[in-house]
């Protein structure tokens, strides 16, 4: 038995800055929240878990008998920008959820977003960061005074401590890598049949292409226009249809009715308008069927994911993915396992997925295993639990400034890697670099090199375009 369901019962605070539903999730940091507190909830602890107001989730509901979500606070919506709010929500959310804290034994911040540590101080508090892109994420963490941190990757862990550890050395003290887990007996090859109360039954005499991500460009929607164009017009896969669920609010937000009526110009000009077919977002309960009648899933974007559910996800369900070498993506899943392609190069995404489509590939044995064996779901909450439930209250962290000089050692920032064959890619930069000095310093020296080896303009542009870190000792 962990030591976890051996704990006398808690009450725990949660704070999620995303609104939450009883049935379906609007990320994947939302899906693991749910997972982590109904495995609190059934180890007999009670969560109360505050979170955003928006349409259909307005009033109370409970994920569990034990876990309660409470939709009060009122970020503003739709994302991103929650704080661009009336300063009154601001001050009501800090003292509802001080309330909930002070009320409770522990305190757990799931994806980011609270960034006043007055909140909180006076319990022992876990927070778990889920982008490095987001401002009210980043500013947890560069104001982090939490007890333990909870990332889900160790590019995530590499880049928060490239950049905090600069000004709180002993921050990654606190730092675990938990990554997400699944359960691999909903994700798997689940017949389409309820699927197509949502999605053309006719779909299913297609090869299919899915988009399953919401409507950001970062997430790579025009490079699958190309592709598909390539697929289509060039490769010929004139059956293929590929498939992009529609944002809650796509009626609605002005943003995002923009994002379509763009976005929809896009695949007409390319003469792709039968081929992408758009259908209401896909509930939970849905999405193995919604993987299992894909052929490959695209997930070709920049957007610099912290871990990235969807392509294990289409995975377990047999349909192969194709990613980025972006940010997680990079080296969550051994090569075997996976297919990759450098961001922004469509002729190696369109090869890919012409050879996927014509093999009639499916994931294999092999890969089954490996995801069941280093991604479970018990194994994730199970961390989860033993770090939340073991919190203790420790001393506030020490910030200072930190003192760099000749002697101060630098290293590539853990956002960038080398392209063979295109340079120095950066992930917040989306974008190569081909610098053959930066390039050979890398290689040369992966641990690190002193600033007396680079000329003063040169180091200095390096560091502020984000390219390398400093290495700073407490």
């Amino acid at each position: 038995m962990c030591a976890s369901s051996m704990s006398e019962p808690k009450k725990i605070a949660v704070f999620s800055m995303t609104p939450l539903f009883p049935d379906f999730a609007m990320g994947g940091g939302q899906a693991q929240l749910k997972k982590v507190a109904l495995h609190l909830g059934e180890l007999g602890h009670r969560l109360t878990i505050l979170s955003t107001q928006r349409e259909g989730s307005m009033t109370p509901f409970k994920w569990h008998e034990n876990v309660e979500i409470r939709p009060i606070l009122r970020f503003k919506q739709p994302y991103p920008e929650p704080y661009f709010t009336p300063l009154y929500h601001i001050a009501n959310a800090m003292r509802y959820v001080g309330d909930a804290i002070a009320d409770a034994d522990i305190h757990y911040s799931h994806d980011g977003g609270l960034i006043f540590p007055l909140v909180y101080q006076a319990k022992p508090t876990v927070i778990s960061l889920r982008s490095i892109i987001y401002p009210e994420t980043l500013q947890c963490a560069f104001l982090f005074q939490g007890d333990e941190w909870i990332l889900p990757s160790r590019h995530t862990r590499a880049s928060y401590t490239a950049a905090v550890s600069q000004f709180a050395p002993a921050a990654p003290e606190r730092m675990h890598t938990i990554h997400n887990g699944f359960d691999w007996d909903l994700y798997r090859y689940t017949p389409p049949s309820a699927i197509f109360e949502l999605i053309p039954a006719e779909v299913a005499d297609h090869k299919v292409m899915l988009f399953p991500h919401r409507p950001d460009t970062n997430k790579g929607i025009y490079e699958v226009v190309q592709v598909a164009r390539r697929l289509a017009h060039e490769m010929g896969w004139d059956d293929l249809r590929v498939l992009v669920p529609r944002w809650l609010d796509a009626d609605s937000d002005s943003l995002n009715i923009a994002y379509y009526e763009k976005l929809r110009r896009a695949i007409n000009e390319a003469g792709l308008g039968d081929v992408f077919v758009f259908h209401d977002w896909i509930s939970e309960a849905l999405i193995p069927e919604y993987y299992s009648l894909a052929d490959v899933t695209m997930c070709i974007g920049s957007c610099v994911e912290t871990f990235g559910n969807t392509p294990f996800e289409s995975l377990g369900c047999g349909a192969p993915p194709i990613v980025s070498r972006v940010a997680a993506y990079r080296d969550l899943l051994p090569d075997e396992h996976i297919d990759r392609v450098d961001y922004g190069d469509i002729d190696a995404a369109a090869s890919l997925a012409h050879a996927i489509l014509s093999e009639g590939r499916r994931t294999s044995a092999e890969t089954l295993n490996y995801l069941n064996s280093a991604f479970s779901h018990e194994a994730m909450v199970s961390r989860f639990a033993d770090i939340i439930l073991k919190a203790v209250k420790k001393p506030p962290l020490r910030y200072r400034l930190p003192a760099l000089g000749d002697n101060t050692t630098y290293q590539l920032a853990p956002w960038c890697y080398i392209s063979p064959d295109r340079g120095v890619y950066h992930d917040f930069l989306a974008a190569y670099h081909e610098d053959e000095a930066l390039i050979r310093l890398a290689r040369e020296n992966p641990e690190g090199f002193p600033a007396s080896s680079v000329a003063p303009a040169r180091l200095r542009a390096w560091v502020d375009d984000g390219y390398i870190v400093p290495l700073v000792s407490a």
